[in-house]
C-alpha cells in the first residue's frame, strides 16, 4: 500500500502481478545482491539486512533488526499471522507476525532458521545528509539500494506518530524496507509516498513498538490488522468502479480506515471519498491525518482539494499558506492558491501564487492572470 497511488496499488494486488511477483521472488537468484550498486559501500552492504516478503501485499520488504527479528510495515501483512520471507538464494522461510497494539504502521516479524547476517543499527535522521531507500525491486529481482535523496522535514515535535519526510526515491515493493544514511544506519522504515514526496517511520519508533508488542497485544493487533485489510479492500473495490459512492459504502470506508489509524490509509480513504461525491466525510479523515503529522504535504494538499470540492475556499487558506512555504513550486498548490485566494478573500495569497507561477510555469500564467483580473462569480458553498 505504501509508495503507490491507488492505481498502482491495484496493479500490485492484481492476481496476474501477484503470481508473477511470487514466481520471480522464489527464483533461485531472486534476492541476489548483485555487484551493480553505485551507492556508498556501507549502503550497499546494508542490503544484506533487507529481505523481500510476501503477505497481504504480494511484495513488500522487511529489515533485520536482530538475530531472528525483522520489522516491516503493518500494511504489508494486515491481519495475516504469517508472511513468507525470501533469502538471497530464493529460499522461502516462514515469518511469524508479532502481535502489536502500536498505532504506527509497524510490526515485528520473527523467523526461525534465519541464517546469521547483519542487523541494521538505528540512528536519528539529520537534515542535510544523503538518505537511501533499500528494498525489494521486483523488476530487477533483487534487493536494491536506490539513488539518494535528502530529508524534507524531520518528524514534527510533539506528534508521536509523525513521520520522516524525504525525497529519496522509492517504488512499489519497498514498503517495510530500510531508509539509511550514508553510513548504512537505519534512520527509518519505508512507509508511503508519491509525487516525489516520500515518508518513513523514524527508527526511534522501534523502541515504542517493542513496548507494545507481544502476546498481551493479540486482540488489539487483530483489530488493527483487520481494519487495514478491510479498508484496503474497500478502496481497491471502489477504484474498479466509477460513479457516486452509496452512503453505506462511503460510511464503511470512513469507518474501517479510521479504525486502521494508518496515515496513508486515512489519505487514500479521503481521496476515495472526495472522488466519490462524499467530500464532507473526507474532511475529518484528512484532519485526523494532519493532527498525526502536520508536516505531511500530501495530506494537506488532499484537504485543500476536498475543501475546494466543497467550495469552502476560506477553509483552504491556512493550508495553502503552509503549502506555499513548504511546497510553493507545486503547480497544483499554486493553482489552488490563485483560485481560493481570489474567491476566499485573500488577494495577497493569489498575487504571490501568480508571481511564482510566472517563474515556474510561465505558459499558464496569462490564464491565471485573467482569472484574477476578472474572476467569474464564486460558486456557492456546498452543504456539509
Amino acid at each position: 500500500m505504501g509508495l503507490r497511488s491507488v492505481k498502482a496499488l491495484l496493479a500490485l494486488r492484481g492476481i496476474a502481478f501477484a503470481g508473477a511477483a511470487a514466481a520471480c521472488l522464489a527464483a533461485p537468484a531472486a534476492q541476489a545482491q548483485g555487484t551493480d550498486c553505485d551507492q556508498p559501500d556501507p549502503v550497499c552492504d546494508a542490503r544484506a539486512a533487507v529481505f523481500a516478503i510476501s503477505a497481504f501485499d504480494p511484495v513488500g520488504s522487511a529489515v533485520r533488526v536482530g538475530p531472528d527479528r525483522l520489522v516491516t510495515a503493518r500494511h504489508v501483512v494486515a491481519d495475516q499471522p504469517e508472511a513468507t520471507l525470501f533469502l538471497a538464494d530464493g529460499t522461502p522461510l516462514t515469518a511469524t507476525v508479532v502481535p502489536s497494539g502500536y498505532a504506527a504502521d509497524l510490526v515485528f516479524l520473527t523467523v526461525d532458521g534465519l541464517p546469521q547476517g547483519p542487523a541494521l543499527e538505528p540512528a536519528e535522521a539529520r537534515a542535510g545528509v544523503d538518505l537511501f531507500t533499500i528494498g525489494a525491486d521486483v523488476g530487477r529481482q533483487r534487493i536494491r539500494a536506490y539513488d539518494p535523496g535528502q530529508t524534507q522535514a524531520l518528524p514534527a515535535a510533539g506528534h508521536p506518530l509523525a513521520r520522516l519526510h524525504h525525497d529519496a526515491y522509492s517504488q512499489p515493493g519497498n514498503s517495510g524496507g530500510a531508509l539509511v544514511d550514508a553510513e548504512g544506519r537505519l534512520v527509518g522504515i519505508v512507509a508511503s509516498g508519491g509525487e516525489g514526496r516520500f515518508e518513513a517511520i523514524p527508527s526511534s519508533a522501534l523502541a515504542v513498538l517493542e513496548s507494545k508488542s507481544g502476546p498481551a497485544f493479540a486482540e488489539a493487533s487483530a483489530e488493527l490488522g483487520a481494519a487495514v485489510r478491510i479498508c484496503t479492500t474497500l478502496i481497491e473495490e471502489r477504484q474498479a468502479r466509477l460513479g457516486r459512492l452509496q452512503d453505506q459504502e462511503a460510511k464503511a470506508i470512513a469507518t474501517s480506515c479510521g479504525r486502521a489509524g494508518n496515515r496513508q490509509l486515512l489519505d487514500l480513504a479521503g481521496q476515495t471519498l472526495g472522488r466519490g461525491g462524499a467530500a464532507a466525510m473526507a474532511v475529518p479523515l484528512f484532519e485526523r491525518a494532519l493532527a498525526e503529522d502536520p508536516n505531511a504535504v500530501n495530506t494537506r494538499l488532499g484537504l485543500v482539494v476536498t475543501h475546494h470540492l466543497l467550495r469552502d475556499y476560506e477553509a483552504e487558506l491556512p493550508h495553502l499558506h503552509w503549502l506555499m512555504e513548504y511546497a510553493g513550486e507545486d503547480l497544483q498548490v499554486l493553482r489552488f492558491a490563485i483560485q481560493a485566494g481570489t474567491w476566499g478573500g485573500d488577494p495577497d495569497l493569489a498575487a504571490e501564487a501568480l508571481a511564482r507561477l510566472k517563474r515556474v510555469n510561465p505558459q499558464t500564467a496569462p490564464a491565471a492572470e485573467r482569472f484574477m483580473a476578472q474572476p467569474p462569480p464564486r460558486p456557492p458553498k456546498l452543504a456539509n
